[in-house]
Formats: C-alpha cells, structure tokens, sequence
C-alpha cells in the first residue's frame, strides 16, 4: 500500500504560503463587505455572498456577476485608492433602495393622524371682537339691559337710552298760553308760537353696579342704571319772536333691572323685571312750572328676537298742595304704559306705546312710530342711524301740555343705542 503524498499545494492546489494568503484577503474582503453593509443598504446581498469561503458564492446560491466590491479589494498596493473606491461603491448604492425602504418612505409622508380635540391644549379659541351689549348674537332686550355676562359691557360706560332724535314736527295745536289747576301756574298772555317746529331728544344712561342679587349665578347678571333724558321743543320757524325754545323736559331716572329666562306660552320668554325712581320737570319758574316725582314696576318679554313688549305701571309720590304744580297730572298722562317692537327685518322696526290713566278719566296716549336703518356701521355692520317717523294723538307730549290733547306727526332722524 502507497504512502499518501504530501501535497504541498494544499487541498486545492496551491501551495501552504498560497492558501494562507487567499485566507487573508478572504478576511480584508469580507470585512470591507461589511463596512459596505453598514453604509449601504443595498449592499447587504453581495456582503453576504462575499461572507461564503473561497471568496466564492455561498453554497447553495445561484451564481451572481462579479460584484463590485473584489474590483475594490483589488487595490492592494493603494491604500488611498482602495478607499475611494469603496465610498464610490457606498455612494452607488445608496441609490438602490430596497422595497422595504421604498414602503417606509412611503408611511413617513403619509397624512399624519389628526390631533386630538379633547385635549384643551390643541384648541384654538377665537376671542369675540364684539363688544357685549353690541353683539349680534343676544337678543335686543339683553343687550340694551346687558341682562348676560355674555352681552355685558360693563360699568359706567355711556349707551343710549331713548333715541337721540332731531326731528321736524307738524302738529293739529300749540299750546300759546299754558294753564293748569294749581293757583299761580297759568299764563298771564299769548305767545305767538307755529304749529310747525323743530324737536330734539337727547337721552343717556350708565350702569352704576351690576351682579348684586345674582352672584354666583354662571350667566344672569341684575344692574342698578342712572338715566338722562331730555326733550326740548324749539320754534325754529319763528324768527319774528328770535325763534325761543317753547319748552323743555328734564328726566333724570334711578332703575333696578333684575333677569329672568322664564319660559311663557307660545314661544315667549320673560326676559326681566325691575323697579326705578324717576323725576320730570320743565326747569321753568310760576306761571309756567311744570314737575312731578313717580316710583314704577316695569317688565319685559320676547319672542325670537323678533317681537318684544315693555310694560311699567307707576305711582305718583304726592305733593303738598302748596307745591304741586300740575294736580291730577296723573289723570292725563296716565298710571301706565304698554308698548311692543316688531323688527319686521334687519333694517325696519315698527313699534306702539299705549298710556292709559287707569281710571273713570279715560284719558291717555298712543304713540306709533318706525325706525328704518341708515347705512352700515364700521366693519360692515348694521347702523345705528335710523330714519324716525312718529305719529302721537292724546296728551302728555310735554310737561307744559300735560292736559292739552293734541296731535303731534314728525320726521327726522334718530341715533340708537349707541
């Protein structure tokens, strides 16, 4: 039997010194192949054929072209050049993004998903611009009483009470010579004055306090108002008397207002309640001095902010003989008054006030009137500049006609809740 012989080639051929320097670069191979994975995703598939020994193809697998990378490993005399040629490499594929990596892609710009209301930190809250008592939103009567936090405006700020009006008026009589029951309080003679003249109306108030008997409550809020009116009558049509003013009225007034939200029959709601102190005088001297001191109840309700109706009901505080100017005043003018707004549309309101004495007397007013509005307010918003007509019959126009009845038609314009 023969001794095997050595083969100094090794199993494959070549020499020991061959075999071990095949195992080195076998080494240098697969380790840049690895680096290369790292960088490059694409590069994982030939980092593991380069992984099988022999610097071959892994057993099992289909052959493949040469890959790159032996061109690299190639370069053993160069340490720079090998370098570069591997970043070549790395940066060639880069390129070659798999599916996988395609997909992420593909997720990362999908829509992200929405963010979540409920949490107070995502939601934007858009601050009202509006002014409480001018917002839109409320009803006519809990702006003009700022019967809500909501319609609120606050503390002595000053807002419109009655309309401000200038207006020309024709009437069926004047009152020349004045006259009244007490002793001392009628004219001595004749003025000349025009059944056609010219009347103005001013009329503010402010809110001294507000919140007094409704504290704690989340949205009511009750307020104590001051309020101002006056009305003058001026014959600005007869210059040959240097064209005086006929008369003027003075109505300074102290009001509680107290909100409500009860629900009434057919879609009505009370909407409040309240009490108020009121003085009326002409300013004049005897004969011609005209005053009187009252304390009233007065209501208020709506319907869809479409409809509203006032209501007061009053008591006169009684006056000495010796210092009542106009006795039974009360019997002409009235002990109450009833009146109700349509706001036929956004820009045309119609309205009647009833005075009534309440008693065997019969006697009273009826006043009619529409309001149209004039433009738009700054930003696009409704005006508060209205066209007034105004038709009056019976008596009480004015404190120096408190026991006159006469007919009283005018036309002019009027400032609103300003």
């Amino acid at each position: 039997m023969e001794r095997p012989q050595h083969n100094p080639f090794g199993p494959s051929g070549k020499t020991s010194d061959a075999a071990s320097a095949d195992a080195t670069r076998w080494a240098m191979r697969r380790t840049a192949a690895l680096v290369l994975a790292a960088l490059a995703p694409g590069a994982a598939a030939w980092a593991q054929q380069a992984a099988a020994p022999g610097g071959g193809t892994a057993p099992g697998a289909a052959p493949v072209a040469e890959p790159g990378w032996r061109r690299c490993a190639a370069l053993t005399n160069d340490n720079q050049a090998r370098l570069a040629c591997f970043d070549q490499l790395a940066a060639e594929q880069a390129w070659k993004a798999p599916a996988a990596s395609a997909s992420a892609a593909a997720e990362s710009s999908a829509v992200p998903p929405p963010v979540d209301t409920t949490l107070p930190a995502t939601r934007i809250i858009d601050v009202a611009r509006t002014e409480g008592c001018r917002d839109a939103q409320y009803s006519d009567l809990s702006r003009f009483w700022e019967l809500e936090s909501g319609s609120d405006c606050g503390t002595f700020n000053f807002r419109g009470y009655r309309p401000i009006t200038v207006s020309v008026v024709a009437s069926s009589n004047v009152n020349r010579q004045p006259t009244s029951d007490a002793v001392d309080h009628s004219a001595a003679e004749s003025t000349p004055y025009r059944r056609t003249e010219n009347r103005i109306q001013l009329s503010v108030r402010t809110k001294l306090a507000q919140g007094l008997l409704t504290q704690g409550h989340p949205t009511l809020k009750d307020s104590v108002w001051f309020g101002y009116s006056q009305q003058s009558y001026w014959q600005l049509f007869t210059p040959e008397i240097s064209r005086p003013f006929r008369a003027t009225d003075h109505e300074p007034e102290v009001m509680y207002v107290y909100p409500t939200t009860a629900q009434l029959p057919l879609g009505w709601k009370w909407r409040y309640s309240g009490i108020g102190l009121v003085h009326q005088s002409n300013g004049q001297s005897k004969p011609l001095s005209r005053s009187w001191n009252r304390v009233y109840l007065m209501t208020g309700m709506e319907l869809d902010n479409r409809f509203s109706v006032n209501a007061r009901i009053w008591k006169r505080i009684p006056e000495g003989s010796g210092s009542d100017d106009n006795p039974g005043i009360s019997d002409y003018i009235g002990r109450g008054e009833l009146s109700a707004f349509w706001n036929i549309n956004k820009d045309n309101t119609v309205g009647a006030t009833l005075r009534h004495s309440l008693s065997s007397s019969d006697r009273g007013s009826v006043r009619l009137e529409w309001l149209q509005t004039v433009g738009t307010g700054l930003f696009g918003t409704k005006s508060n500049l209205r066209f007034h007509t105004q038709l009056f019959s019976g008596y009480g126009d004015s404190m120096i006609d408190y026991n006159r009845k006469r007919t009283v038609f005018s036309v002019g314009v009027s400032l609103v809740d300003f």
